[in-house]
């Protein structure tokens, strides 16, 4: 039922169009947000920095891959791991910093609001991802090689206060990167054992 209703009211073209525009303006916001740390540090630390646009990047182009009826199973991997990991820790870091300063910011409840339907929307458009062994090695490169990037070279956007937790900030960020790749081991096991019945 919850398939026939994604169907319904999500997998239509207009409405795909409309998800794909909303996307391409959070993440050309999310490149303007990084402006300031890209222009501070080193060129090659670049395409590892801004982390959620460019997990929101990979939607579009995966969102349009499928209005022309196509996939590619390593945008769509990224796609789902780094939404999943990007939406769950922004929203973690602005409850967290509003914690330790004691105040809710509207900035922050804003990134909350993004950054949750970022992650819902890698489930919302879960069961139109392509899975495979290759994107799956890939996207793990991607995103732990990121993540020594972001807490080995120290590149993660700070959130006020919470500098002084980037250990346990990293150590966050390493489950974050685990889970929906542990999901995705077990989506490309349930394939396979469907594809043997």
């Amino acid at each position: 039922m919850w398939t026939a209703l994604q169907n319904m009211l999500f997998y239509q073209r207009p409405i795909l169009i409309l998800i794909i525009i909303s996307n391409i303006l959070g993440t050309i916001y999310g490149y303007i947000w990084y402006a300031p740390q890209l222009f501070r540090s080193a060129w090659y630390f670049g395409p590892f920095i801004p982390d959620s646009p460019t997990a929101t990047l990979f939607l579009v182009v995966s969102l349009i891959l499928l209005l022309f009826n196509k996939k590619n199973a390593i945008i769509d991997t990224l796609a789902f791991v780094t939404l999943l990991k990007y939406g769950v820790w922004a929203v973690m870091m602005n409850f967290l910093l509003f914690i330790e300063d004691e105040t809710i910011y509207i900035l922050g409840v804003m990134l909350i609001i993004s950054h949750g339907i970022m992650a819902m929307q890698a489930l919302l458009f879960l069961p139109q991802f392509k899975f495979t062994l290759l994107s799956l090695v890939v996207t793990i490169i991607w995103v732990f090689h990121n993540d020594v990037i972001d807490y080995v070279f120290h590149q993660y956007p700070v959130y006020g206060g919470l500098g002084h937790y980037e250990a346990q900030i990293g150590y966050l960020a390493f489950w974050l990167s685990v889970l929906p790749i542990l999901f995705v081991i077990y989506r490309l096991g349930m394939v396979k054992k469907i594809d043997q019945v």
